[in-house]
């Protein structure tokens, strides 16, 4: 008879309250803290990076007086302009709680933050790729570099791939503390 039986585990005794009759209160269970999450020093570096990429693609893309013909090249503003917002954003955040002394190792601060690069870095690589096709499209394939802003277009679309570069690690670390919980 293939019948289950329950498995004894030896349990620790549960602490002796104190003489004076108060309550034990167990210690909580936080996460580990690793650089490059929200609220550490790391986690501001990238989110600085992130944002610096994102805002010399974004202005090196407005530069250029052809970049609204192309609908990759406006997906890819929209992009880095989105990028440049969130990056901001966290980053300002990340201050506050370094100047406060505090971690933003809330689990639903972190799923946020986890939900919000994910969007924002899937974005942008996904414009950082079309902008690349269109530039290798006009450089290469078409040879009119002379008649467009190839250098600028390029530019713009390797600062929007290393803004991606960094807002990747972001999104994997808060990811992964949020799985590893």
């Amino acid at each position: 008879m293939n019948v289950s039986h329950p498995s004894v585990h030896p349990v620790e005794a549960a602490p002796l309250p104190p003489a004076d009759g108060r309550a034990v209160v167990p210690p909580r269970v936080r996460m580990k803290v690793i650089q490059g999450m929200p609220g550490t020093i790391g986690g501001l570096s990238l989110r600085f990076c992130q944002f610096a990429y994102a805002v010399v693609s974004l202005a090196v893309m407005a530069s250029t007086s052809d970049f609204p013909s192309v609908t990759a090249f406006c997906y890819l503003v929209a992009a880095v302009a989105l990028q440049s917002m969130w990056s901001l954003s966290l980053a300002i955040l990340d201050i506050h709680a370094l100047l406060v002394g505090r971690t933003l190792q809330n689990y639903r601060v972190v799923s946020l933050f986890s939900i919000g690069d994910g969007v924002t870095s899937t974005l942008t690589f996904a414009a950082a790729c079309a902008s690349a096709g269109i530039t290798v499209l006009i450089g290469n394939d078409l040879g009119l570099c002379s008649q467009n802003h190839c250098k600028q277009f390029e530019t713009a679309t390797a600062m929007a791939f290393l803004s991606w570069f960094a807002a990747l690690p972001s999104f994997l670390l808060n990811f992964w503390s949020l799985s590893s919980r």
